[in-house]
This record gives structure tokens, C-alpha cells and sequence, in this order.
């Protein structure tokens, strides 16, 4: 990883745990352990009702706010909703958009994840598009073909031009919270897969900057391979950045 001019990227999707009450001492035992690993980038992701206590502790850290999810829509008529700008005026850095557990449980479509990846954009915040094949599409032999079409019907038509205005996470479905995990041949062929369609999309240049993260049961126990794959750029983490010492094991393996 240290000759990858890609700063890396380690994000800790919470999902629907952590209460205000268990954030806060999750975050006074995380942030001192990452100290000395500046060289990364992190990010964590909580439910929206515990983003402004998350925000107020990561407060002069750099570790960055991330969001879950949210509506392309500013205002309006959508009970239960979050709008970009919401998440934008509380700090919020990253947002997660596609995940496979939204295309799963509530029907969420590439066009749907196109229109939020550009509302994000249009508050400056960097949308995290998560891409990746079930089971049953990777037993047919259609792995690229699925994540292809979703990285390009995703990105649609948004511009970028210096590589840091998105990026882009592979996580096979299969692999998401089985404690199965892709073998470093199938990540290293999907990534590259990926970065080839940037490239064919925005140039070499900006293609080459886009930061692709690998999320599918990361553990401390897979990191450090995982994280040695010339184009991956990092982890979106799940479970396991419900513990401090596991998280930071991750993010110390991305050094």
C-alpha cells in the first residue's frame, strides 16, 4: 500500500446499532487508538439519530462524519426522510449510497442511487457508491457484468475531474455479514474491472485517484491481505467496527 498514491480510505458502517449512550464510549475508546495511524483516512457512519452526538465527539479529530443513507430530494413531502442538505449542515463528509442491504430490503434501484449520488454531490459531500453481485449472479458468472452496470447507471452523468468527488466500494452481497469473505483473486479482479471503467469514463488521471474500497466481513484476521491488493484503496467495514480494537486493527492495516 505504500506505493499507492491513494491516501487510504477506512469507513465503519455502524448499521442500525449504537444508541447515543453507546457511541460516545465506543468513541472514547476508538479515537485515542487511532492516533498514530493519520496516514489513513477514517470515517464512521451511525444512525441518523445519533449523527449530532457523533459529530459533537469527533469534534477537532480527524476522523470524519459519515452518513447511511439519504433522500435526492431537498424538502418536501417525505415522512421519515433525511435531505442532503440535513446531513450537510451537521458536518457530514461521506455518505453511503446503494448499499446492498437498501437494494435488498427496501428496493432501492440504480436509478434511485444515481439521483441521491447526485444530490450529495451538490453539496459537496462525497458520496461512498456501493457496488457488488449476490451469490447467485456470481454462480452465473455475471459478477462484472452486474457490478459494470451498476458503477456506470450509479455514477450516471457526474463529473469528475481530480478523483477525490466520489468513491466507490465493491462489496459482494454474499459476503456481507456471512463472515465469508472474496478471495484476494476475485477482489483484485473486480477492482481492477472497476478502476478500467473509470478510466474509460473520466481519463486515466482522475480514474487513477478514485479512491475503491473492498467491504464483505473485513476482519483484523483479512485486512492486512486485502489491504496489499494494488487497487484497493481501503475498507468499508461493518460489523466489525462495532469494536474499537478490531476497527483500529483494520485502519492499521491500511498503513
Amino acid at each position: 500500500m505504500s506505493d499507492n498514491p491513494r491516501r487510504p480510505l477506512v469507513i465503519g458502517n455502524w448499521k442500525m446499532n449504537l444508541t447515543e449512550l453507546w457511541a460516545r464510549p465506543l468513541l472514547d475508546e476508538l479515537l485515542p487508538r487511532l492516533e498514530d495511524a493519520s496516514a489513513v483516512e477514517t470515517a464512521v457512519a451511525p444512525v441518523f439519530t445519533s449523527l449530532r452526538a457523533v459529530a459533537d465527539r469527533l469534534d477537532g479529530h480527524p476522523t470524519a462524519l459519515a452518513a447511511q443513507n439519504v433522500h435526492w430530494e431537498e424538502k418536501g413531502a417525505y415522512t421519515g426522510e433525511i435531505s442532503p442538505g440535513m446531513l450537510a449542515e451537521m458536518g457530514v463528509r461521506f455518505v453511503i449510497v446503494g448499499h446492498s442491504e437498501r437494494r435488498t430490503h427496501f428496493g432501492e434501484t440504480d436509478e434511485r442511487v444515481e439521483r441521491k449520488l447526485t444530490a450529495v454531490r451538490r453539496h459537496d459531500m462525497i458520496p461512498v457508491l456501493c457496488v457488488g453481485e449476490t451469490e447467485h449472479q456470481r454462480d452465473e458468472g455475471r459478477t462484472l457484468a452486474v457490478v459494470e452496470r451498476q458503477l456506470r447507471k450509479g455514477l450516471g452523468m457526474l463529473t469528475v475531474t481530480d478523483g477525490g468527488e466520489i468513491v466507490v466500494a465493491y462489496e459482494p452481497v454474499w459476503a456481507i455479514g456471512t463472515g465469508r469473505v472474496a478471495t484476494s483473486e476475485q477482489v483484485d479482479e473486480v477492482h481492477r474491472m472497476i478502476r478500467e471503467q473509470l478510466g474509460s469514463v473520466y481519463g486515466a488521471g482522475p480514474a487513477g485517484r478514485v479512491r475503491i474500497l473492498y467491504g464483505g466481513s473485513v476482519t483484523p484476521d483479512n485486512a492486512a491481505e486485502l489491504m496489499a491488493l494494488e487497487e484497493v484503496d481501503g475498507a468499508l467495514v461493518g460489523g466489525a467496527s462495532l469494536d474499537a480494537g478490531k476497527f483500529s486493527d483494520i485502519v492499521h492495516a491500511a498503513l
